[in-house]
């Protein structure tokens, strides 16, 4: 909870940046005002002692903290209370970004996190490289499909650099969530079904997310090139909206072709 309130800054909940501070992030009688409980009562819970914790309350300081859904889990699993509502979306997923994200169409746009899971999507996002609907939700993660899913490493056509600079980018935001079960979750399965992830790991790599060229040989439509834009929903190392931008017009004219057969298959009856 410390690390998670120390990666907000006050403007970004609507609080004025008052004078200088000694530590980075939110103070904790500011979370604990955002979620109106006791000061007292806040800082017993963040050292961990032990009293009482309602999941209106849980529910509450999740929201302050603005915690993903990852990190809402975890903060209930270890208040031993029930979530009254786990389905929830991340920090900044409000209705307005999933319009925004639907509108952007044809472009394909993405809401990611810091530890590559795919929160959101719009229609040819979903189209780009297989169909991500077919795919469970743990298994909708850029990671897991780049170095494990037959599809997605026979259709990113720079393979090989794009999964080496994914887990550099990966090991420098892991350095932040060490202790965090869903992020030792994710490394060990994915060093369990990949010797390549092994492979790049071991080399201790680290990179800060950046633009690049990305490249995709879509089944229906043929080779597709794209710049790319993060706009980050949060703090900087937290959620992100990716837009996809053809980086040449045969690209652009190839996904509204996309767009197009992606809208007539879902108006086909099932």
């Amino acid at each position: 909870m410390r690390s998670r309130r120390e990666r907000i800054s006050p403007e970004q909940v609507g609080l004025p940046p008052g004078r200088r501070r000694r530590t980075p992030g939110l103070r904790r009688e500011e979370v604990a005002q955002l979620a109106a409980v006791g000061v007292t009562w806040y800082t017993w819970l963040e050292q961990a002692r032990e009293i009482q914790v309602s999941g209106q309350v849980a529910d509450a300081i999740a929201r302050a903290l603005m915690l993903d859904h990852t990190e809402r889990t975890h903060l209930f699993t270890l208040a031993g209370t029930a979530d009254p509502h786990p389905h929830l979306d991340c920090p900044g997923m409000s209705s307005a970004v999933r319009s925004m994200i639907d509108q952007l169409a044809p472009l394909p746009a993405a809401v990611v996190n810091s530890r590559y899971d795919i929160i959101a999507y719009n229609r040819t996002y979903g189209r780009l490289v297989s169909d991500l609907d077919a795919l469970p939700v743990e298994d909708r993660n850029i990671m897991w499909l780049s170095f494990t899913d037959p599809q997605w490493r026979e259709r990113m056509v720079d393979r090989e650099e794009s999964i080496r600079l994914m887990a550099a980018k990966f090991r420098a935001s892991m350095a932040q969530h060490l202790a965090e079960p869903a992020w030792k979750a994710l490394l060990k399965r994915l060093q369990q079904a990949s010797p390549d992830f092994c492979e790049m790991w071991e080399r201790h790599e680290v990179l800060q997310p950046d633009g690049h060229l990305k490249r995709y040989l879509n089944p229906e439509v043929g080779l597709l090139s794209f710049d790319f834009t993060h706009l980050w929903l949060g703090p900087q190392q937290g959620p992100r909206l990716t837009t996809y931008t053809p980086a040449d017009d045969l690209t652009r004219e190839r996904l509204a072709r996309l767009h197009e057969l992606t809208l007539a298959q879902e108006a086909v009856p099932a």
